[in-house]
């Protein structure tokens, strides 16, 4: 069965990178801990989290990579320790304490609004999410990651979760679904991505959305996957879906099969992680 043999791979290196040779990396070895744990293969989550814990820096922040700056995946990392925290071992505590640094530097950090609301961006520029580097305007993957993060840490009504979910839901366009950040570029609407989508569905888990965005996002995502959307779409594709409450019907078959493909190439821990994440669900 695809999910046990992915499940032994991560478990054997669950401090991994995007590829199997590449050096270790924040993103794939959180993605790793939340799958391990979630398919309660706590062992190797646990290693998967004291790496984490050891790349944190000294303000909290947790970056892409050692020796790297930016702490846009300073979520990440506290979703995997948060899972792990619930599990109550004798290492609790210690998460806690990561926890708190990490969502500390998370309410600190912010995206850079861009002045007055004007039809060239299609978008709220005065809206504060998270951004990718310091000094830049807020886009919708690490703002999805930090308001996911904030919601499982306990802060899901502070203003900055608050105004991190108005973003999520002012960003994505008219016909449904997300780009990476914009939704106007030059007088002309953008695609949607599935990736940013899913991500999006994922954080924006149980909001209420009058102006029913959220909706067409999902239904825009359910038509927009299929058996050969690559194993990364697949994956955050069908976790939104489930976090709406709006599973596919074709997941497992979809699941199984890209697992099957990334084992036979590739076998890239990031893309395993995910698709075994995606085969249990985001922790809730």
């Amino acid at each position: 069965m695809w999910l046990a043999a992915v499940l032994d791979e991560l478990s054997a290196r669950p401090v991994c990178g995007y590829t199997r040779e590449a050096a270790p990396a924040t993103e794939p070895t959180a993605l790793a801990a939340l799958a391990l744990a979630q398919h309660e293969r706590l062992a190797p989550a646990r290693e998967a989290a004291a790496w984490l814990a050891k790349l944190q820096s000294a303000d909290g922040s947790v970056p892409a990579a050692a020796g790297d700056l930016p702490g846009w995946t300073t979520g990440l990392a506290v979703l995997a320790w948060q899972i792990l925290a619930r599990a109550g071992d004798a290492s609790a505590a210690a998460d806690g304490q990561c926890i708190a640094r990490g969502v500390e530097w998370i309410l600190a950090a912010s995206g850079l609004p861009l002045g007055e609301v004007s039809a060239d961006f299609g978008h709220d520029v005065r809206l504060v999410g998270w951004s990718y580097a310091e000094g830049t305007h807020s886009w919708i993957e690490p703002t999805a990651i930090s308001v996911a993060a904030l919601k499982a840490a306990g802060h899901s009504e502070h203003p900055r979760t608050r105004e991190g979910v108005k973003l999520l839901i002012d960003r994505q366009l008219p016909d449904g679904g997300c780009n990476y950040g914009n939704t106007m570029v030059l007088g002309q609407t953008l695609r949607p991505h599935v990736q940013p989508t899913g991500l999006t569905l994922v954080a924006l888990a149980g909001e209420s959305d009058p102006s029913d965005r959220v909706a067409k996002s999902r239904a825009w995502l359910a038509q927009a996957l299929g058996p050969k959307s690559t194993p990364v779409s697949l994956a955050w594709g069908l976790l939104g879906l489930a976090a709406q409450e709006a599973p596919h019907a074709e997941a497992e078959a979809w699941l199984s099969a890209a697992g099957e493909r990334v084992l036979a190439r590739d076998r890239s821990p990031h893309k395993l992680a995910l698709l075994a994440l995606a085969a249990k669900g985001w922790p809730v």
